[in-house]
Formats: structure tokens, C-alpha cells, sequence
């Protein structure tokens, strides 16, 4: 049984993969990881192994001067990492990382099968749990751009103004996203839950897996600078390709990105400005009320609105239309409360404080000159 204080060995942690892993191990409370990556010792390896209760394997070679590394970087680590829990006599779970692949006949995908098969005997020799999964294209933050993830290098290119290549847009290829790869790393050591292929020696698969094009992928990223200028946000919609996109691609922003203007619509009222907008989810905008001034009087038949003062004093007033009774409330933001403005309702918001107020307008829809529903009458 794993547990907080548990010895966990974590190789290649400083990579792409295991630097996610890590960082979130330690956010969820692990306080003994065992990290070890290719600037530590061969014997520091040793120790590690003698005293692990659960090894994850992610350290291997994918890009060298010499395919003879991917031997040596892959199957032969994997040789000695294994040689090293034997001689200690120590049955510790291993989780490795392999690679789709591993199904090809290439030097890379023959290392990977060959460490794959070292992980199976391994167990089949000492009854140790092994987990083997197959990973297609990671993707995430903190990944090197221009090495070998085209979304790394399309999110750092297109947060940089620089171009990128796209030689064929329709070919199809498979992605799994930095935070699924680490939960599912997570459930296989805290629950022994995996998702595997039937078999004598079965396969463990990263999901959920997105296929995309590549196409897809630039026309994806490349919306997303845009929304900066239109203030619409990507689809986001929870587990979406999209949404994993789009906060990978905000971890390649430069330093001196962070931040952009928004325009404000300014009178002697005060100000507009609007923050965001989506088809799904509305617009949020900001208004600034000085103090004695009235802003709205009208009302909706389908669109709905929230209020939010957040600093200042104001008076918000509604009526049902044809009726004559009038409902105040008094908000301020010394104390937050949103208000729900029900469609069928005029309504109007008044700063009845001494300093100019903000107040923070959620509304169901973006607002279209085209079809307004927005009708003028007077609380």
C-alpha cells in the first residue's frame, strides 16, 4: 500500500514527463520521492533502488547522435535499473513508460519493445507488479519546443510570432495530454487501476487519447492570439482537445506577454469595458458608475444578467414589466453579493455612494446589434 511517506524512485525526473509528475506528487503530499535523472551517479541509482517501494520509470533516449544510444538509453537502463532491484531483493511495483512506437520496426520502437520485454520478465521472474504503457505524442507545459512535439513547437512559435510548417494538414496522428498521462501514472500506483490490452503481457494505454490533424492543430492554436483582440474564448468544455490546447499554449507565452489592454468606453458616466465573451458561457464586462449616476432601464425576454459590486455603494432597482411595484437592492463591496436580474424585469443600477463604483455584469449572451433583446423602459 502506497502511502504519503512511501519511498517512490522517479527516474528521468527532470524531464517533460517526470518534472509534471513530480511537481504534482508533491502537491498532492509525497514527501519521499527518490528523483534521479541523467546528471546523478550510477550508484545513487542503486541506493534508490534498494530502498523504493514503487519505481516509475520514465528516463530513455529519443533523439540521439547515434541509434546505438537508443540501446543503451532505453533497453540498457531499463537492464540495469531492474538488475539493481534483484540484487536488492526488492519486489517494488514498475511502472515504465514506452512508446506507441514500440509497435514499429526502427531502432527507437525496437529499444522501447526490447525494455518493454526486460519489464515483463522482470516481473514474470520476482512476481513483482510491472506496469508497461504505450504513450503516443505528450503534450503539455513545460514541454521543449522545436525537439519532437509539433504541439510544443506550434504553442511556442505562435506565442512568439514566429511561423510555423504545416506539410501536410490532413495527416492523422494521436496526442494524450501532459495531466492525463500523470493521473493515469497516479492511478496505477495508488490504485492499481489501469486501462490494458488482453494478453499474456498486457499493454497499459494513457487515455484519454485525442487524435487530431495537423491542420487542426494550427488552425487551433493559431485562434487563440486572436481572442485577445475579440476577447472570445476557445471552446472549453471540460476533457476537450481545445481546452488542453489552449492552457499548454498560455504556458509558452513569453515574459512580457502576460498582460494586454482592453478598450474602455468612456463618458461622463463613467465606463464600459468588456473582459470576455463565448457563445456558451456570455460576456463578462466591467462598468464603472460615478457617484448620483443611473445606468440601464431596460429590460429582456430572454437574456439574463448578474450583477457584482465590488467596490463602492449601489442601489439596484427592478419591475416587472407592467406592473408598478419596485424591488431595491443595496450592494457594496465591503460585502460581495451578485444579483440575479430575471428577464421580464426593467431594471436600472444607481451609484448611491460618494466614490466611483465597479461593478462586475455577467450576461447570458454576447451582445449582437443584430438582435439585441434589450428593451428601453424606465424602473
Amino acid at each position: 500500500m502506497i502511502t504519503l511517506s512511501s519511498p517512490i524512485l522517479i527516474t528521468g525526473a527532470a524531464g517533460f514527463v517526470g518534472k509534471n509528475l513530480v511537481e504534482t506528487l508533491k502537491a498532492a503530499g509525497y514527501e519521499n520521492l527518490l528523483c534521479f535523472d541523467i546528471s546523478d551517479t550510477p550508484e545513487t541509482l542503486k541506493d534508490y533502488c534498494a530502498r523504493a517501494e514503487f519505481v516509475i520509470h520514465l528516463a530513455g533516449v529519443n533523439r540521439p547522435t547515434d541509434p546505438a544510444e537508443f540501446y543503451t538509453g532505453n533497453a540498457g537502463l531499463t537492464d540495469t535499473l531492474l538488475a539493481w532491484l534483484e540484487q536488492a531483493n526488492n519486489p517494488a511495483p514498475v511502472l515504465v513508460t514506452s512508446s506507441t512506437q514500440a509497435e514499429l520496426d526502427n531502432d527507437y520502437g525496437k529499444s522501447k519493445r526490447q525494455a518493454e520485454d526486460a519489464i515483463f520478465e522482470h516481473g514474470e521472474r520476482t512476481g513483482a507488479q510491472v506496469y508497461v504503457f504505450r504513450m503516443p505524442g505528450v503534450f503539455g507545459k513545460w514541454c521543449r519546443p522545436n525537439y519532437n512535439s509539433v504541439v510544443a513547437t506550434f504553442c511556442h512559435n505562435i506565442a512568439n510570432d514566429l511561423p510555423i510548417q504545416v506539410r501536410d494538414p490532413n495527416y492523422e496522428f494521436p496526442l494524450v495530454y501532459i495531466d492525463d498521462v500523470v493521473q493515469c501514472i497516479r492511478d496505477a500506483m495508488e490504485q492499481g487501476v489501469v486501462m490494458a490490452d488482453r494478453g499474456v503481457r498486457p499493454i497499459c494505454r494513457m487515455h484519454p487519447i485525442h487524435t487530431v490533424t495537423l491542420g487542426f492543430l494550427a488552425e487551433t492554436i493559431q485562434s487563440f492570439p486572436e481572442g485577445r483582440k475579440t476577447l472570445a474564448t476557445p471552446y472549453l468544455a471540460e476533457g476537450s482537445i481545445e481546452k488542453k490546447l489552449y492552457s499548454t499554449y498560455l504556458s509558452y507565452l513569453p515574459k512580457n506577454a502576460f498582460s494586454y489592454p482592453l478598450k474602455m468606453n468612456v463618458d461622463n458616466r463613467g465606463s464600459f469595458t468588456e473582459i470576455l465573451r463565448s457563445p456558451e458561457r456570455g460576456q463578462v464586462s466591467v462598468n464603472h458608475i460615478k457617484p448620483g449616476i443611473v445606468k440601464g432601464n431596460h429590460w429582456h425576454n430572454t437574456k439574463n444578467e448578474k450583477y457584482l459590486v465590488v467596490h463602492g455603494q449601489c442601489t439596484t432597482r427592478l419591475r416587472k414589466v407592467g406592473t408598478d411595484e419596485v424591488i431595491e437592492y443595496v450592494t457594496s463591496g465591503d460585502k460581495l453579493e451578485v444579483i440575479d436580474i430575471p428577464t421580464g424585469y426593467t431594471h436600472n443600477i444607481e451609484n448611491t455612494g460618494t466614490e466611483t463604483a465597479a461593478v462586475v455584469m455577467w450576461v447570458n449572451e454576447p451582445f449582437d446589434p443584430e438582435h439585441p433583446d434589450t428593451i428601453f423602459l424606465k424602473v
